[in-house]
């Protein structure tokens, strides 16, 4: 037993020693090939490639995400437009509701410049301290400063975060407030005429540089707003995007629940939920009737076989239920095969029916 165990030994270490030597003889053979200005680099590759054969094929994926200074897709860097813009919406109406018990109208006057406050205390705690809107907090995105070449991340300088201020929540409140400043002054005045067609004019190329630099940025992917392409500025990643490892169980179960919703959504329209609905009722109406008797005949007269409320100027179809005039008119419009929801009589015509009402006497016990 011994002796089967130490040869088994002796053909392992045997096995680990030639491997050993085959690995040093061609890691010589490489530093022997390359120049030795190559050298690190192949260095670096095969202990690139030993961690990826020891990690088992995960932490390469990882590696192999892109870069935080890589560029941000199209469709990210608009989505993080339109989050600021909800938020922005969203804070001024829960601002404007804390004065919904107030007279109407009271904060009209200042309006542009309680949205301007609001969006600076937003700009003070999102652009100025983190260099990223909220939208782009979200998304993993943040700005940094195009003006300095180089692979290193450089973010905005103290300028670029005024400037920005001063073109995003200046430029909202001057078009706002000169609404109401010169469009509403006297027209008669030369002075004020000059300054709308001045600021018509501004606002006009303003436009049509926005429409250009959108463009431009659907064809290049950097700077989708003009604000960002004057002071240099680029939304990059906060933090390098790994790769999302998405199970195979989850994809089918969401390409199932897809296909369905899809077959609802075809075959939902074609079913007549009120013909379905008036079958049922009338099936539970006859069961009823059947033991009711006279009680039923009676409540049928009483009440709109549709809404089930008294009848506002009573209507018949055919049968012995009477409907309002509106609740039978809506729904034949709507059907024109209505039936009775409550013994399913097919609509002959719609004639007024005349209530008999009686009443009696309560005497207290």
């Amino acid at each position: 037993m011994r002796t089967g165990s130490t040869s088994r030994l002796v053909r392992l270490l045997k096995g680990v020693a030639s491997m050993l030597t085959h690995w040093c003889v061609c890691w010589k053979a490489w530093f022997v090939a390359v120049q030795p200005g190559k050298r690190r680099a192949v260095h670096a590759a095969v202990c690139r490639s030993l961690k990826m054969a020891g990690a088992g094929g995960d932490k390469p994926l990882a590696e192999a995400g892109p870069s935080p200074l890589s560029r941000v897709l199209r469709i990210s860097q608009l989505d993080a437009f339109e989050l600021d813009g909800a938020l922005e919406h969203l804070i001024w109406s829960q601002f404007s509701r804390c004065f919904q018990h107030f007279k109407p109208g009271l904060l009209t006057p200042a309006e542009p410049e309680l949205k301007a406050l609001l969006q600076l205390l937003l700009w003070r705690f999102t652009v100025y301290s983190n260099s990223a809107t909220v939208g782009q907090a979200l998304l993993n995105i943040r700005y940094r400063n195009a003006l300095i070449p180089g692979q290193r991340y450089r973010p905005m300088s103290r300028q670029q975060k005024l400037w920005f201020a001063l073109l995003t929540v200046g430029g909202k409140w001057l078009r706002e407030r000169s609404h109401s400043l010169l469009l509403l002054g006297r027209p008669a005045d030369t002075g004020v005429r000059k300054a709308r067609g001045t600021l018509a004019l501004i606002g006009g190329l303003a436009k049509a540089a926005s429409l250009f630099n959108f463009l431009l940025f659907l064809q290049s992917g950097t700077f989708p707003a003009l604000t960002e392409r004057l002071l240099g500025v680029q939304p990059v990643f906060s933090r390098p995007q790994g790769p999302r490892d998405i199970n195979f169980q989850y994809m089918n179960r969401e390409l199932l629940w897809h296909g369905f919703a899809e077959f609802l959504i075809f075959l939902l329209p074609l079913v007549n939920t009120w013909k379905l609905k008036a079958n049922v009722s009338a099936l539970f109406s006859l069961s009823d009737k059947t033991k009711g008797g006279t009680a039923a005949e009676t409540s049928s007269q009483m009440e709109c076989a549709v809404c089930g409320e008294w009848p506002t100027m009573p209507h018949s179809i055919g049968c012995s239920h009477v409907f309002c005039y509106y609740c039978v008119k809506s729904h034949t419009m709507a059907d024109i095969f209505f039936t009775c929801p409550k013994c399913s009589a097919e609509l002959v015509t719609v004639q007024p029916v005349k209530l008999q009402i009686e009443l009696t006497e309560m005497h207290p016990s």
